[in-house]
């Protein structure tokens, strides 16, 4: 797969998409997300699915209806490649197809982890779109699944800091500092029930993001550079040994789950 640049209608604007990750968003300029090969985070953006979280205390194993299945930590739809449906000026469109039982090649192993190979019991298509407009990136998703197929969902998009540890996150009527998410370490800091959340930074623009479908946050970061700003169905770090039956989706017969994500700069 190729390199694809999208672009706003007044030009200002630019997405760049790489193998389906967002590697670049620049607004009048200004890069708002965080750059692979920076300090931080080998990425910046993934998918988490069908869960998000740590699967390792239990043996890599997650319960299902199916039986066991053998999935790393977020999931497995990290290991497969997008292929490309649609491409305008303005927008690109992706899709990931996944059979049943197909084994696929864990990156982690053997650096990050024990499984040389992870495998989910349940068909499914995972659909991603981005378009982007003078103010706004969007991003929607769509999973069409077998009925039944326990998910859960995480957008997982990095973004730039200035490295000084002087930014702030608004949600609801919190406002925390960027060292809090620091402090929690591995363990991402988790925002509930909430749909929208803001970046304040001192410098550039402040970032504000929106979402449909999702209903909470996380926020992660193990240095003052980048900031990564999780929408997420459900928060995994419970404590306990398993991922809990409560904390998964069931796909509807002959309907697909939707998921919106919209990325607006907000100069200042």
């Amino acid at each position: 797969m190729d390199q694809y640049v999208i672009t706003s209608p007044d030009k200002e604007s630019t997405v760049v998409v790489d193998n389906g990750e967002l590697v670049s968003y620049s607004h009048y300029g200004e890069e708002l997300i965080h750059q692979k090969g920076d300090r931080g985070w080998r990425n910046s953006d993934t998918e988490m699915f069908p869960v998000i979280g740590p699967t390792a205390a239990n043996d890599y194993r997650v319960i299902t209806s199916r039986g066991y299945a053998v999935q790393d930590q977020h999931g497995l739809l990290r290991e497969m490649n997008y292929q490309v449906t649609g491409v305008k000026e303005d927008e690109i469109d992706l899709e990931k197809s996944y059979n049943k039982g197909t084994h696929l090649k864990n990156s982690k192993y053997p650096d990050k982890s024990s499984i040389e190979s992870v495998f989910w019991p349940y068909d499914f298509i995972f659909r991603k779109k981005l378009k982007i407009t003078n103010e706004e990136l969007l991003i929607h998703f769509d999973v069409e699944a077998e009925e039944g197929m326990p998910y859960m969902l995480g957008y997982h998009p990095a973004f730039k800091l200035s490295g000084q540890n002087n930014e702030l996150i608004e949600y609801g009527k919190d406002r925390i500092g960027l060292q809090a998410v620091l402090d929690v370490g591995s363990i991402a800091y988790q925002v509930k029930d909430s749909d929208q959340i803001r970046l304040i930074k001192t410098k550039g623009p402040h970032i504000e993001i929106k979402t449909k479908g999702f209903g909470n946050f996380m926020l992660w970061t193990e240095v003052p550079g980048m900031l990564c700003i999780e929408p997420i169905t459900s928060y995994p770090y419970t404590g306990k040994k398993e991922l809990a039956e409560a904390l998964f989706r069931k796909a509807e017969k002959g309907k697909k789950a939707f998921f919106e994500v919209v990325i607006k700069p907000i100069k200042v």
